[in-house]
């Protein structure tokens, strides 16, 4: 943890963008949480941490629910991620929205002392010992929700024991699958139960609260393949520029994962500058250009109702991004090889509703199976989205 943390000041000492927004909004977390606990003072607190936008979005229908039910109810959201942050920092269902201080004992134990919180729920990956060890300490529950464990993990090898001691300082761990468990189980965990994963209630959501896009309607409209191409990498996209080349009847939606203008250059070179900059769209010019580069954060889960096979990026790197925004509308989807870690991508896959490709010639051929298979693929998709939720009610109703 140490050397993690002189690495991150070393980084953000020479300049790292992201290291040197961690490094000071931890370095003054501190100091505004006691502002405002002194602000609510003789309030209970809930205190809810998530690593980045991902966990977040888990937690997002508790909180939202809880909002509603007890709007009274004081709740601080801390995050790790500096892009989680910075992109929910005014989300106004929460009363305060902070970075967690690095984790020590000496910030745990001042953190917890200042603080006060009547409970804690940490989301999914979040395992960090001295916070950990100080809420079970102090008595305070301690809650893990939408977790989901596997053999290779550090708890579970021959060197993780000391690690694995830290799942007993949850009050109770809610796991997204019966395999995960059961696992625990096997070390003795026993205070686990299966809830499910809340982000399947979460789409549904946002399904139901889409906002209308004129500009894609018009992108979309009497064209029977429009591929989304969803928080994509530049390999994946050298990759869907050449395949809607090849393919003149293919329309596509780009979406990047990032935007910075080195970004922007490279795509005008992959895609030869045939595509029109949603900023710049109007209803004419996109109607006469096969390819629409949206170059504006917060629209993906609306945009994927406009299309008919989605393409979902960051397989060919550490991970896929979120396969069920496009899954609840009844979309097919495609992605990299690197989806292992994410139960919902193995349950799309088994359903019938999505499939992982290695190469060109494999990315190519699926999205032509996808095109085809449009309707039965689709309805395979949004099957399992449906079967799946009911995580928020089960948690909710635990919790509160």
């Amino acid at each position: 943890m140490f050397i993690y943390f002189w690495i991150v000041r070393l980084a953000a000492f020479f300049g790292h963008r992201k290291a040197k927004k961690l490094v000071r909004g931890q370095q003054q977390a501190m100091a505004a949480m006691q502002e405002w606990r002194h602000s609510v003072a003789h309030t209970p607190v809930l205190w809810i941490h998530v690593a980045s936008v991902g966990e977040f979005e888990q937690v997002r229908p508790i909180i939202e629910r809880l909002r509603s039910e007890l709007p009274f109810r004081k709740i601080l959201l801390t995050f790790f991620s500096p892009s989680g942050y910075e992109m929910r920092k005014d989300y106004p269902q929460v009363d305060k929205v902070l970075y967690l201080p690095f984790a020590t004992k000496r910030n745990a134990k001042k953190w917890l002392q200042q603080l006060a919180p009547e409970m804690a729920v940490f989301v999914k990956y979040e395992f960090w010992p001295a916070y950990l060890k100080q809420l079970q300490k102090n008595n305070i529950p301690t809650y893990l929700i939408s977790a989901i464990f596997r053999p290779r993990q550090l708890f579970f090898l021959p060197w993780g024991r000391g690690y694995r001691r830290l799942l007993h300082c949850f009050t109770h761990i809610y796991v997204q699958d019966q395999p995960s468990q059961e696992l625990l189980q096997r070390y003795g965990i026993q205070h686990v139960s299966v809830a499910g994963d809340t982000r399947f209630d979460r789409v549904t959501e946002v399904k139901r609260s889409a906002k209308n896009l004129p500009i894609i309607e018009h992108f979309a409209q009497n064209h029977t393949r429009i591929l989304v191409a969803g928080s994509t990498w530049p390999e994946e996209e050298q990759m869907l520029a050449r395949y809607v080349a090849e393919r003149e009847n293919t329309r596509l939606i780009l979406v990047p994962h990032e935007l910075h203008s080195t970004h922007m250059h490279q795509l005008y070179q992959y895609f030869e500058g045939r595509y029109v900059r949603y900023t710049e769209a109007t209803p004419m010019s996109v109607a006469m250009c096969p390819i629409l580069l949206v170059d504006t954060m917060g629209l993906l889960s609306s945009i994927y109702r406009y299309g008919h096979v989605a393409y979902i990026g960051g397989g060919f790197g550490v991970g896929i991004h979120n396969t069920l925004e496009a899954a609840v509308y009844g979309m097919p989807v495609v992605f990299g090889p690197h989806w292992q870690k994410f139960r919902e991508a193995r349950g799309l896959q088994q359903a019938g509703a999505a499939i992982s490709v290695k190469n060109y010639r494999e990315f190519a051929a699926a999205l032509d199976r996808a095109f085809d298979q449009q309707q039965q693929m689709g309805q395979a998709a949004a099957d399992y989205v449906q079967s799946e939720r009911g995580a928020t009610n089960i948690i909710y109703n635990a919790l509160f």
